[in-house]
């Protein structure tokens, strides 16, 4: 299996603080990864880093096989790798579907030249934007909060439609920032059974969460940061007989 996003020397400084030191790891192709440490061990600097929210002091990201640390946020996302955030961004005074029907780029109806189209060729365009949305909904189980105003959804909800906007631009890879914080119990068993069947359409994820058991259930390998840089690797039960990893980060998880 190839490699979909490998990561290279990769620094960031703020100041005299290292949030992302010689980071180096790869992530395959088709596979459900996690990202672990403690807070401030860089993770979402890292995250911030390849999605093209902050520029790297040096080092390297690839992926598909191109290097992009140099590009802006909107231009990585376009080469179909996003990303979703710790505290969800929904844009709070449209419904749930409005939400997702902003998301695709290059809309007949948005450009300037939609004025040469026929009316009948932006509507047919609109109708399939909607019909996509809508199996998008369903697969994140929002179908039936699709007309309400996306500032009501509670807080799980809102990272469900954080992630319908991610998938309404069909990805190759998510980046998956603490998808789980702040979600009742049993919401975090119907997201981890959303992002099962994300990964089974083909996506590649890769997940920083601090829900240990949502990592050990879903993921197929582990990689663990700490001082920004990765200090082990391995599948869930590698990691859980690592005794360092165990003993400083993950709190005796085995137990």
């Amino acid at each position: 299996m190839s490699q979909i996003l490998e990561i290279k020397a990769l620094s960031r400084s703020f100041g005299g603080l290292k949030a992302v030191s010689g980071c180096d790891f790869s992530v395959r192709e088709g596979s459900i990864t996690g990202l672990v440490g403690p807070n401030g061990a860089g993770k979402s600097t890292l995250f911030n880093l390849v999605s093209g929210f902050v520029k790297a002091d040096s080092g390297q990201v690839v992926f598909r096989g191109d290097r992009i640390e140099s590009l802006a946020g909107h231009d990585v996302a376009r080469l179909g790798l996003r990303r979703t955030f710790q505290i969800p961004r929904e844009l709070k005074n449209m419904t749930v579907i409005e939400n997702l029907l902003l998301v695709p780029a290059g809309q007949t109806g948005d450009r300037l030249v939609s004025v040469i189209f026929p009316g009948w060729k932006v509507k047919a365009e609109e109708r399939k934007l909607v019909e996509t949305a809508r199996e998008v909904l369903a697969t994140v189980g929002l179908s039936e909060k699709a007309g309400h105003l996306a500032v009501r959804l509670s807080g799980g909800q809102k990272k469900l439609l954080e992630l319908a906007r991610c998938l309404m631009a069909k990805p190759k890879m998510l980046l998956l920032d603490e998808p789980t914080a702040g979600v009742n119990p049993t919401l975090i068993r119907h997201l981890m059974s959303v992002l099962r069947k994300v990964h089974e359409s083909g996506v590649t994820l890769l997940i920083i969460e601090h829900n240990m058991t949502v990592i050990m259930e879903l993921c197929e390998r582990v990689i663990v940061m700490d001082r920004g840089r990765v200090i082990a690797a391995g599948t869930p039960s590698e990691i859980q007989s690592n005794e360092e990893v165990l003993d400083a980060y993950l709190g005796g998880i085995s137990a």
